[in-house]
Formats: structure tokens, sequence, C-alpha cells
């Protein structure tokens, strides 16, 4: 079972992988996580009571597209149909434009109390299990400074 640590100026938040209910989801992940891809890019949208959001390629420094647009150049299907498809506190979940048109955004839910619409529309692929403190502490343009994979 793969666990993953991001890390950002404001603390580390500890994730939990459904890996059971959303296998290529977390694979994706996991990928662009190891390759670094994810570090240095922000938490481009911040949402209180509602989500932080990061993983757009636009929002790290230098980039020329408009921030919030970006993805890693391909697309993922969604996994709506799996267990642990409901956007609670800490939830991490696909962010797109549309179904199946996910790629590396992703958001983090601040709590259960407006995301219940999401529920099988975004894939649910993991949750802070340590670290809630640091979701809420999350402002827009704070950075990722790196993700790391960690293995059981």
């Amino acid at each position: 079972m793969a666990y993953a640590e991001i890390h950002t100026e404001k603390g580390v938040m500890k994730v939990e992988f459904y890996e059971q209910d959303a296998p290529k989801t977390v694979e994706n992940f996991i990928k662009l996580a190891q390759s670094g891809y994810y570090d240095g890019l922000t938490f481009h949208r911040v949402i209180p009571d509602f989500v932080i959001q990061g993983g757009c390629p636009n929002s790290r420094e230098g980039a020329k597209g408009m921030v919030g647009t970006g993805g890693p150049g391909y697309t993922i299907p969604c996994e709506l149909t799996g267990g642990n498809q409901y956007h609670d506190q800490g939830v991490l979940s696909m962010a797109h434009a549309g179904r199946n048109t996910g790629g590396s955004q992703f958001f983090i839910c601040h709590s259960r109390t407006n995301t219940s619409h999401l529920d099988r529309q975004h894939t649910c692929f993991g949750k802070v299990i340590e670290g809630l403190d640091v979701i809420d502490d999350i402002r827009q343009g704070d950075e990722i400074e790196k993700i790391v994979i960690l293995e059981k």
C-alpha cells in the first residue's frame, strides 16, 4: 500500500490512497509525483470551507499559460463506481473540465459541508490521514514543495 506526503510551506499532509477504488488515478498521481511534476507548483485555487486545488503546471513560476487550465498533456478517465467516492474532510479528488478530462490537477476538501454535489462526479483517490490542520492553513499561491511517495 502506498502513501504520500505533500510537503508545503505550511506543513506536511500524509495521504492514504484509495488503491482499490481508483487504481488508475492513484497510479497516475504516483507517477507524476515520483517524476517531480508537482514540485514547485502552487495551490492556485483556495475556497474556504470547500477545497484547496493544485497540480496545474501553469502555476509554476515562469509558466506562460493561464493558471488553472494546464495539465500533463494527456487525460485520464474518471473512476466513479468504487467505494469511498464521497467528498469528506481531507479527501483528495481529481479536478477536471468535464468527465474524463482530468490529468494532474487535484483538490483536497476542507469539510463535507459544501462538497456532496461532487460525489461520483470527481474521482476520490485518497485521504489526508495526518496533517488535516494544514488544509485550513493553505492560502492561494502557497507552494507544493514536493510530494514524496512512501510504501508501507
